[in-house]
């Protein structure tokens, strides 16, 4: 008999967990015109373009504790990233294709995390051809840490250029 009565207190408090959960974790698309948003775009099409030229972007754009994994999967790290900003470049025509900006609330105190989804592409990124565009879609994950919004991780995929 206790058996039957705990079964479904456990049901209720577990419904009544994953409730707060999902309001916890409200989301919603950016709109066209988000300041905050645009804000990040324009740092991910700056990002996008340093690996033509150097442009000083990454030491305000990565968390310090920032995390990556290429389009080959290896791992690299904000060092690795201040490293290849500052060394020879041999692509040209870097460019950010899209992005799509969603906000997260994890506080319930507005938005501190967005995650962004995106393309760009490149020619001569590959030194062994270097005429070939590349292409690569992405996702990063920016947190918004003592106010200032950073990328702490991000994820990268090689595709076909359409």
């Amino acid at each position: 008999m206790r058996h039957r009565i705990l079964h479904p207190i456990c049901m209720v408090v577990c419904v009544v967990i994953l409730m707060t959960a999902a309001y916890a974790q409200q989301s919603h698309w950016a709109t066209p015109d988000d300041k905050t948003a645009k804000f990040m775009i324009d740092m991910e099409r700056k990002w996008a373009e340093g690996v033509c030229t150097n442009n000083g972007v990454v030491s305000e754009l990565l968390a310090d504790d920032f995390q990556g994994t290429s389009t080959n999967g290896e791992r690299f790290n904000k060092e690795n990233e201040l490293r290849d900003e500052k060394g020879p470049r041999s692509a040209h025509g870097c460019a950010l294709d899209d992005a799509k900006v969603r906000f997260f609330s994890s506080s319930g105190q507005g938005e501190d995390v967005a995650i962004i989804y995106g393309s760009e592409h490149a020619i001569g990124k590959d030194k062994t051809h270097p005429g070939a565009k590349q292409c690569q879609v992405w996702t990063d994950t920016w947190l918004k840490r003592e106010g200032k919004w950073q990328i702490a991780a991000s994820q990268d995929n090689k595709v076909d250029c359409k």
